[in-house]
Protein backbone atom coordinates (compact mmCIF):
# COMPACT_ATOMS: atom_id res chain seq x y z
CA UNK A 1 0.00 0.00 0.00
CA UNK A 2 2.74 2.27 1.45
CA UNK A 3 4.82 1.34 -2.12
CA UNK A 4 0.91 2.33 -4.04
CA UNK A 5 0.91 5.73 -2.81
CA UNK A 6 4.77 6.59 -2.96
CA UNK A 7 4.44 5.80 -6.85
CA UNK A 8 1.41 7.68 -7.18
CA UNK A 9 3.18 11.03 -5.09
CA UNK A 10 5.81 10.46 -7.80
CA UNK A 11 3.74 10.62 -10.64
CA UNK A 12 1.22 12.83 -9.79
CA UNK A 13 1.43 15.26 -12.43
CA UNK A 14 1.22 12.86 -14.91
CA UNK A 15 -1.70 11.49 -14.01
CA UNK A 16 -3.48 14.45 -13.73
CA UNK A 17 -1.77 15.51 -17.28
CA UNK A 18 -2.93 12.05 -18.49
CA UNK A 19 -6.55 12.66 -17.30
CA UNK A 20 -6.80 16.15 -18.67
CA UNK A 21 -5.95 14.66 -22.11
CA UNK A 22 -8.23 11.66 -21.84
CA UNK A 23 -11.30 12.83 -20.11
CA UNK A 24 -12.62 14.68 -23.04
CA UNK A 25 -11.68 12.09 -25.95
CA UNK A 26 -13.87 9.28 -23.22
CA UNK A 27 -16.68 11.71 -22.60
CA UNK A 28 -16.84 11.83 -26.25
CA UNK A 29 -16.66 8.25 -27.21
CA UNK A 30 -19.24 7.29 -24.83
CA UNK A 31 -21.68 10.40 -25.90
CA UNK A 32 -21.21 8.59 -29.52
CA UNK A 33 -22.64 5.10 -27.63
CA UNK A 34 -25.50 6.78 -26.46
CA UNK A 35 -29.05 7.65 -27.78
CA UNK A 36 -30.88 10.53 -28.77
CA UNK A 37 -32.43 11.23 -25.45
CA UNK A 38 -29.16 10.58 -23.14
CA UNK A 39 -26.80 13.12 -24.58
CA UNK A 40 -25.39 15.81 -22.99
CA UNK A 41 -28.07 15.14 -19.79
CA UNK A 42 -26.52 14.51 -16.74
CA UNK A 43 -25.56 10.76 -17.01
CA UNK A 44 -22.19 10.12 -18.40
CA UNK A 45 -22.53 6.25 -18.83
CA UNK A 46 -24.94 4.83 -21.47
CA UNK A 47 -27.94 3.34 -20.61
CA UNK A 48 -28.37 1.86 -23.60
CA UNK A 49 -25.25 0.66 -25.74
CA UNK A 50 -25.93 2.25 -29.62
CA UNK A 51 -23.55 0.91 -31.68
CA UNK A 52 -25.99 1.81 -34.74
CA UNK A 53 -24.95 5.58 -34.53
CA UNK A 54 -21.73 5.18 -36.43
CA UNK A 55 -23.86 3.58 -39.05
CA UNK A 56 -26.25 6.03 -38.79
CA UNK A 57 -23.37 8.80 -39.73
CA UNK A 58 -22.76 6.52 -42.65
CA UNK A 59 -26.35 6.43 -44.02
CA UNK A 60 -26.91 10.44 -43.02
CA UNK A 61 -23.87 11.72 -44.69
CA UNK A 62 -21.32 10.77 -47.77
CA UNK A 63 -18.21 10.18 -45.16
CA UNK A 64 -16.43 7.93 -47.35
CA UNK A 65 -16.16 10.45 -50.18
CA UNK A 66 -14.99 13.05 -47.43
CA UNK A 67 -12.28 10.81 -46.18
CA UNK A 68 -11.57 10.09 -49.80
CA UNK A 69 -10.95 13.96 -50.28
CA UNK A 70 -8.92 14.26 -46.97
CA UNK A 71 -6.88 11.46 -47.22
CA UNK A 72 -5.77 12.91 -51.07
CA UNK A 73 -5.53 16.39 -49.71
CA UNK A 74 -3.13 15.54 -47.09
CA UNK A 75 -1.46 12.90 -48.70
CA UNK A 76 -0.79 15.32 -51.93
CA UNK A 77 0.43 18.03 -49.77
CA UNK A 78 2.99 16.20 -47.47
CA UNK A 79 4.49 14.83 -50.32
CA UNK A 80 4.51 18.29 -52.81
CA UNK A 81 5.69 19.65 -49.39
CA UNK A 82 8.59 17.40 -48.78
CA UNK A 83 9.61 17.04 -52.89
CA UNK A 84 10.30 21.60 -52.32
CA UNK A 85 11.50 21.36 -48.68
CA UNK A 86 14.01 19.27 -48.22
CA UNK A 87 15.97 20.62 -50.98
CA UNK A 88 15.80 24.27 -50.37
CA UNK A 89 16.29 22.83 -46.21
CA UNK A 90 19.80 21.11 -47.56
CA UNK A 91 20.50 24.37 -49.32
CA UNK A 92 20.17 26.52 -45.82
CA UNK A 93 21.85 24.28 -44.17
CA UNK A 94 24.86 22.59 -45.97
CA UNK A 95 25.65 25.06 -48.66
CA UNK A 96 26.90 27.95 -49.06
CA UNK A 97 25.94 30.92 -50.85
CA UNK A 98 25.26 35.08 -51.04
CA UNK A 99 21.96 35.68 -49.93
CA UNK A 100 21.44 32.61 -47.65
CA UNK A 101 21.02 34.64 -44.46
CA UNK A 102 18.21 37.05 -46.09
CA UNK A 103 16.39 34.03 -47.67
CA UNK A 104 16.44 32.28 -43.78
CA UNK A 105 14.99 35.44 -42.65
CA UNK A 106 12.50 35.52 -45.38
CA UNK A 107 11.58 32.08 -44.37
CA UNK A 108 11.09 33.08 -40.77
CA UNK A 109 9.31 36.08 -41.70
CA UNK A 110 6.86 34.31 -44.22
CA UNK A 111 6.03 31.98 -40.73
CA UNK A 112 4.78 34.82 -39.20
CA UNK A 113 2.53 35.95 -41.60
CA UNK A 114 -1.18 34.84 -40.56
CA UNK A 115 -2.94 33.37 -43.75
CA UNK A 116 -5.68 35.27 -43.56
CA UNK A 117 -3.41 38.48 -44.72
CA UNK A 118 -3.37 36.55 -48.12
CA UNK A 119 -6.67 35.42 -48.41
CA UNK A 120 -7.89 37.57 -50.84
CA UNK A 121 -5.04 38.04 -53.69
CA UNK A 122 -4.73 33.95 -53.48
CA UNK A 123 -8.64 33.90 -53.52
CA UNK A 124 -9.47 36.15 -56.56
CA UNK A 125 -5.71 34.00 -58.45
CA UNK A 126 -7.21 30.85 -58.32
CA UNK A 127 -10.85 31.93 -59.45
CA UNK A 128 -9.11 33.50 -62.28
CA UNK A 129 -7.71 29.88 -63.50
CA UNK A 130 -11.29 28.04 -62.39
CA UNK A 131 -9.90 26.38 -59.90
CA UNK A 132 -12.37 27.20 -57.07
CA UNK A 133 -14.45 24.24 -55.80
CA UNK A 134 -11.68 21.56 -56.27
CA UNK A 135 -8.91 20.41 -54.05
CA UNK A 136 -5.94 21.92 -56.38
CA UNK A 137 -5.94 25.62 -54.68
CA UNK A 138 -4.88 23.32 -51.29
CA UNK A 139 -2.55 20.85 -53.04
CA UNK A 140 -1.01 23.18 -55.37
CA UNK A 141 1.42 25.96 -53.03
CA UNK A 142 3.44 22.96 -51.42
CA UNK A 143 5.15 22.57 -54.70
CA UNK A 144 6.74 26.06 -53.47
CA UNK A 145 7.78 24.31 -49.94
CA UNK A 146 6.41 25.42 -46.57
CA UNK A 147 8.17 28.05 -44.34
CA UNK A 148 7.75 25.88 -41.17
CA UNK A 149 8.89 23.00 -42.68
CA UNK A 150 12.01 24.38 -44.55
CA UNK A 151 12.93 26.21 -40.96
CA UNK A 152 12.56 22.55 -39.31
CA UNK A 153 14.05 20.21 -41.55
CA UNK A 154 17.12 22.89 -41.69
CA UNK A 155 17.48 22.74 -38.00
CA UNK A 156 17.20 19.19 -38.13
CA UNK A 157 19.85 18.96 -41.02
CA UNK A 158 22.64 20.91 -38.96
CA UNK A 159 22.82 17.98 -36.61
CA UNK A 160 24.67 16.34 -39.34
CA UNK A 161 27.87 16.02 -39.53
CA UNK A 162 29.62 17.90 -42.33
CA UNK A 163 32.65 15.26 -42.71
CA UNK A 164 29.88 12.45 -44.36
CA UNK A 165 29.06 15.22 -47.10
CA UNK A 166 32.95 16.08 -47.78
CA UNK A 167 33.78 12.54 -48.10
CA UNK A 168 30.61 11.97 -50.60
CA UNK A 169 32.00 14.95 -52.53
CA UNK A 170 35.65 14.11 -52.29
CA UNK A 171 34.13 10.62 -54.01
CA UNK A 172 32.99 12.28 -57.07
CA UNK A 173 29.03 12.85 -55.67
CA UNK A 174 27.32 15.96 -56.39
CA UNK A 175 24.76 17.86 -54.58
CA UNK A 176 21.69 15.87 -55.36
CA UNK A 177 23.36 12.69 -55.21
CA UNK A 178 24.87 13.61 -52.07
CA UNK A 179 21.32 14.59 -50.61
CA UNK A 180 19.82 11.90 -52.15
CA UNK A 181 22.85 8.98 -50.80
CA UNK A 182 23.68 10.33 -48.00
CA UNK A 183 21.28 13.20 -46.45
CA UNK A 184 18.28 11.48 -46.96
CA UNK A 185 18.92 8.61 -45.11
CA UNK A 186 20.24 10.47 -42.19
CA UNK A 187 17.21 12.64 -42.06
CA UNK A 188 14.81 10.34 -41.63
CA UNK A 189 13.74 10.87 -38.31
CA UNK A 190 13.80 14.79 -39.46
CA UNK A 191 11.79 14.13 -42.32
CA UNK A 192 8.95 11.71 -40.69
CA UNK A 193 8.12 14.97 -38.14
CA UNK A 194 8.25 17.26 -41.03
CA UNK A 195 5.68 15.01 -42.64
CA UNK A 196 3.35 14.27 -40.15
CA UNK A 197 3.33 18.08 -38.92
CA UNK A 198 2.19 18.94 -42.35
CA UNK A 199 0.06 15.50 -42.69
CA UNK A 200 -1.80 16.26 -39.55
CA UNK A 201 -2.56 20.16 -40.76
CA UNK A 202 -3.81 19.05 -43.30
CA UNK A 203 -6.22 16.56 -42.12
CA UNK A 204 -7.51 19.13 -40.03
CA UNK A 205 -8.00 22.11 -41.95
CA UNK A 206 -11.22 23.78 -42.07
CA UNK A 207 -9.78 27.08 -43.01
CA UNK A 208 -8.76 26.22 -46.48
CA UNK A 209 -11.38 23.49 -47.36
CA UNK A 210 -13.97 25.91 -46.44
CA UNK A 211 -12.53 28.66 -48.49
CA UNK A 212 -11.60 26.76 -51.53
CA UNK A 213 -14.09 23.93 -51.84
CA UNK A 214 -17.28 25.40 -49.73
CA UNK A 215 -19.06 25.73 -53.28
CA UNK A 216 -18.69 22.14 -54.43
CA UNK A 217 -19.73 18.97 -51.80
CA UNK A 218 -18.48 16.40 -53.79
CA UNK A 219 -14.80 17.89 -53.06
CA UNK A 220 -15.64 18.58 -48.90
CA UNK A 221 -13.03 17.27 -46.53
CA UNK A 222 -13.43 15.59 -43.32
CA UNK A 223 -13.28 18.64 -41.45
CA UNK A 224 -15.86 20.86 -43.18
CA UNK A 225 -18.19 17.90 -43.82
CA UNK A 226 -18.14 17.58 -40.33
CA UNK A 227 -19.18 21.57 -39.46
CA UNK A 228 -21.84 20.73 -41.64
CA UNK A 229 -22.61 17.52 -40.20
CA UNK A 230 -23.32 19.44 -36.52
CA UNK A 231 -25.60 22.25 -38.71
CA UNK A 232 -27.28 19.34 -39.63
CA UNK A 233 -28.06 17.04 -36.46
CA UNK A 234 -27.29 19.96 -34.24
CA UNK A 235 -29.43 18.40 -31.68
CA UNK A 236 -28.25 14.76 -31.97
CA UNK A 237 -24.88 15.05 -29.81
CA UNK A 238 -24.58 11.28 -30.04
CA UNK A 239 -24.50 11.19 -34.03
CA UNK A 240 -22.02 14.58 -33.65
CA UNK A 241 -19.92 12.74 -31.19
CA UNK A 242 -19.60 9.53 -33.18
CA UNK A 243 -18.93 11.31 -36.32
CA UNK A 244 -16.28 13.15 -34.69
CA UNK A 245 -14.94 9.88 -33.32
CA UNK A 246 -14.94 8.39 -37.04
CA UNK A 247 -13.05 11.73 -38.03
CA UNK A 248 -10.14 11.29 -35.22
CA UNK A 249 -9.10 7.56 -36.05
CA UNK A 250 -7.31 7.22 -38.54
CA UNK A 251 -4.64 10.23 -37.24
CA UNK A 252 -4.64 8.43 -34.44
CA UNK A 253 -3.41 5.27 -35.88
CA UNK A 254 -1.56 6.88 -37.91
CA UNK A 255 0.25 8.16 -35.00
CA UNK A 256 0.63 5.09 -32.93
CA UNK A 257 2.99 3.51 -35.84
CA UNK A 258 4.84 6.68 -36.36
CA UNK A 259 4.91 8.07 -32.86
CA UNK A 260 8.89 7.02 -32.91
CA UNK A 261 10.02 8.70 -35.58
CA UNK A 262 8.26 11.50 -34.55
CA UNK A 263 9.25 11.69 -31.44
CA UNK A 264 12.62 11.85 -32.17
CA UNK A 265 12.77 13.94 -35.04
CA UNK A 266 11.80 16.29 -32.92
CA UNK A 267 13.86 16.29 -30.12
CA UNK A 268 16.80 16.32 -32.68
CA UNK A 269 15.70 19.03 -34.26
CA UNK A 270 16.38 21.59 -31.74
CA UNK A 271 20.16 19.89 -30.64
CA UNK A 272 21.70 22.84 -32.71
CA UNK A 273 20.80 25.90 -34.22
Amino acid sequence: MNRWLLWTARHSITIALCVMFVAPVLFLLLTSLMTDSQALTSSYWPREWRFANYADVFSRTPMPRYLLNTVIYSVAATTFMLLASVPAAYALAKLRWRGQGAFLVVIVCMMMIPPQVTTVPLYLMWANWNLTGTLWPLVLPMLLGDAFSIFLLRQFLLTIPGEYLDAARVDGCGEWRTLLRIVLPMARPGIAAAALFQFFYAWNDYYGPLLYTSENEHNWTLSLGLASFKTLHHVQWNLVSAATILTMVPVVVLFFFAQRAFVQGVTLTGVKG
